[in-house]
């Protein structure tokens, strides 16, 4: 799938997968892991952008943990719709983003966050966009956490896989996220399984 083609895609989506769809299911395991890391690594007025935020659901749950500096991209705009009336609170003290993480993030201001997260965005970001990845670390003063689909192996890895299509859908790119971050200067300092995603914390060295 082109790179447009999957923004695109996104940024219409409606059922599965969809803002709604997310904002219907709620905080997770990885919003109480993202809380409680966050809790520990970070203080409350920690300037924390979510890159693929959806409709919220994480970032609300960090909200009804104590965090208030909150900011948001997401391409879909729909998004800020279903926060408004799934996370009011949210939607009237964050800032938010609408447009492709590739297009947004270069415009922030080096350091201009304490706090970088995704939540299973990276791993739709085709090999053509990987630079974002540096542009992410670039913006991040402190920490960067990725919560992505590695696979459900000890291993947490696939190991000769490089892509799959998710239900004839749309694509998701098996990365080594601990090698993709320290390359890039980040050293990690956590590394949480969950029963879907992996949850890696990485601090700028």
């Amino acid at each position: 799938m082109d790179p447009d083609d999957t923004h695109t895609e996104w940024a219409e989506r409606s059922g599965q997968y969809s803002p709604a769809y997310y904002a219907e299911i709620g905080p997770n395991e990885v919003s109480d892991t993202l809380a409680t890391v966050l809790s520990y690594y970070a203080s409350e007025e920690a300037a924390i952008l979510e890159v693929g935020c959806s409709s919220g659901r994480h970032l609300a749950h960090l909200r009804d943990n104590g965090f208030e500096n909150l900011t948001g991209i997401d391409i879909n705009d729909d998004s800020f719709d279903v926060m408004a009336s799934h996370y009011p609170g949210l939607a009237e003290t964050g800032t938010f983003h609408t447009g492709a993480i590739e297009d947004i993030v270069p415009e922030f201001a080096d350091d201009a966050f304490d706090v970088v997260y995704s939540v299973e965005t990276l791993q739709h970001v085709p090999p053509e966009n990987e630079w974002v990845f540096e542009e992410l670390t670039r913006i991040t003063s402190d920490l960067l956490i990725t919560a992505e689909n590695e696979g459900n192996s000890p291993q947490r890895g696939r190991t000769g896989e490089t892509k799959t299509v998710v239900n004839d859908d749309f694509p998701l790119y098996f990365r080594e996220w601990k090698r993709v971050f320290s390359d890039l200067g980040l050293a990690q300092l956590l590394c949480e399984p969950t029963d879907r995603d992996t949850v890696r914390v990485f601090r700028v060295s």
